[in-house]
Order: C-alpha cells, then structure tokens, then sequence
C-alpha cells in the first residue's frame, strides 16, 4: 500500500467518523501502533538508499496532515459535547430549591433519653456493660445457680456453657458490687436477648435497670422513687400500684402498675378497661445477692427495677405491634419527626 492510497483511504473514512469514540478508532486504525503508517514505515527498509530520504519526507508529512485533522476534529467534537452539556444540564437558578428531609430520633432513643434524663435527675448514674455476658454475672451472683428453675423464665441465647447474650441488663449490677462499695445508685440501659418473638416480644430488646444500695433502703423507698419517676415520665396525676410476684434476685418482689396514662384510669382499649397498666418489675435487692457480692447485707440493703423501654414507647405513643420498632419503615418513623 502507497502513502497515497493510505491519504484516499484516510480521506474516506474521516467523513463517517461520528464523535470521540470514532476519531479515537479512526487514530488507531492509521497511526496505532498495528495502523496503516506503521506498515508504511516497515516498507522503508525495501526503499532504494537514495529514494529514502524523499520517502521518509513524504511519510512524516503525511502522517502530520493526517494526526492535524483528527486533532482539529477531536476539538470540535469536544466543545460541541461541551455546549451540549451546557445547554441541556444547566440549571435553572431561578426554580425553588429542592427541600432536604430532616429526620428524627428513633422512639426508642426518645424514651430511653427522657428515661436517663428523669433518673439521673433523682441521683441515678449510668452505668454501662458487655452484651456478651458471663453466666457468672447473668444467673448465679444474681441468686440463680446453675440448676434454678428461674432459667427456664428466660430463654437464653447461649454461646458456651459459661458464655451467652445476656437476658437483662442486671448483670452489671453484680459487677458494680463487686467492685464498688455502697452507697450505690446505677442505672444500666442496653440491649438485651432472649429467645422470643411475637406481636409482644422480640429476641432482642432493651432495659433500664435501676439498682440502690445503702443501709436502711426499705420498699417505701422503692415506692417513692418509682411514683416520682412515673409521675415525671407520665402525668403529675399517675397513681402506682405493687402487686406481689417473684425475682430470684429481689426478696420481696413486685410488679409495678400505673394508672393509665392514656385514659387517666377510666378504662381504655390499652388498659383492656381496668385503667391500669403493668409497666415494670421491682424489689428489695435478695440479701443473698448482695453478700454473694461482696456487700454485708447485716449492714445494708437495697432496691432494683427494671424498665423495658420499648413497653413504654408502646404506651407513650400508642404503637401496637413490638415489631414495628425495628423494621425501620420510613412511613412509621416519619411519625416521630
């Protein structure tokens, strides 16, 4: 193939040749490493000594004339993209902005963050620990050893027969104890896991604990503290109510009810019309904890409850289904904006 046969072929071609990517091709095809010119350049050798020189001149011109048309072209290619661009992505300046969506807390960390803010507020400290836990510190210093049929009250996620998530938060009591002596007041919110899930209950959940220990605490300082923090938590006109029950880890044990906040104790669909409404477990801490802990139960007592945050979201804003509070459904959450 000549260089002239090459410039025809090139002047052909360069009129179908449609944007960047056909100039790129159109480059590679005559001046690429495998191009046309390459083959030229091979042919340079068979040239008679004295025809090279004018060959060689002839050979360069002509791959000039051809990289300067393609280059100029590529410009042009590149600024039509440009004015493209320019004038089907501009921007209207004067259209009204497009609004960001401001989130909101989760109603779990609403409650949970009014629960502290109450409790801390009556002289409580946070107090924070593992979610995997020690069955020594979940069950047995809590007065639940290994064979207590109070293990069979809470289904338990166990990793080895020593390690397990744990099923309430008060295994950090037992480690307060055992490190601090009185007088103590904690507070202990986290997540916790038990091997339940309905409508209700879901395998995994949070608590508040509360626990004080100091000589003399009697269940009318239990009563007081409770009745303040509901009161703060609810309605200046909350009334509560103990009922008896069982804790391995509290002697005597109480469940706590509170007027309805929702009817005022008329009766509701909430409260099932009784206008009363079971909101959380409490007690005198067992004397049997608390030497098992380290601390002279002859010398000193205390007072421990629980607070399922969760149970109180459901109340505070009337959410029926447990379930609803981890899907993270836009549509629910928007609620609490």
């Amino acid at each position: 193939m000549t260089i002239e046969t090459v410039l025809e072929l090139f002047k052909n071609e360069i009129k179908s040749a449609r944007g960047l990517k056909g100039l790129s091709a159109l480059r590679v095809r005559f001046l690429g490493k495998n191009g046309l010119f390459t083959d030229l350049m091979k042919g340079l050798a068979k040239v008679a000594k004295e025809d090279k020189p004018a060959f060689g001149k002839l050979l360069n011109e002509a791959r000039v004339k051809i990289e300067e048309e393609i280059s100029a072209l590529e410009a042009a290619a590149k600024q039509a993209e440009i004015e493209r661009k320019i004038k089907e992505e501009r921007i209207d300046v004067t259209l009204p902005g497009k609004g960001v969506e401001q989130g909101s807390l989760h109603p779990l960390t609403l409650v949970r963050r009014e629960v502290v803010e109450i409790l801390t507020g009556l002289g409580f400290e946070v107090a924070e620990g593992p979610e995997v836990e020690l069955d020594l510190y979940n069950f047995q210093l809590l007065n639940v050893p290994k064979d207590h049929p109070a293990r069979d009250m809470q289904d338990t996620f166990y990793i080895t027969d020593d390690i397990l998530l744990r099923t309430h938060t008060s295994p950090m009591q037992a480690r307060v104890m055992t490190t601090k002596k009185p007088p103590i007041r904690i507070i202990v919110p986290g997540r916790v896991y038990r091997v339940d899930d309905d409508a209700s209950h879901s395998p995994m959940f949070s608590q508040i604990e509360g626990l004080a220990v100091d000589s003399h605490i009697t269940l009318c300082d239990l009563k007081g503290t409770l009745e303040a923090f509901l009161k703060q938590l609810f309605t200046k006109s909350t009334k509560v109510r103990f009922r008896p029950s069982f804790f391995p880890f509290t002697e005597p044990s109480v469940e706590v009810d509170c007027s309805c906040p929702l009817c005022g104790g008329s009766g509701c669909r909430i409260c099932k019309g009784t206008g009363w409404i079971e909101i959380l477990g409490a007690g005198v801490v067992n004397p049997k904890v608390l030497d098992a802990c380290g601390i002279d139960s002859k010398e000193n007592s205390g007072f421990a409850f629980g607070i399922g945050p969760e149970r109180i979201s459901m109340i505070k804003y009337g959410i029926p289904d447990i379930r609803l509070l981890f899907e993270n459904d836009v549509r629910f959450l928007k609620a609490f904006r």
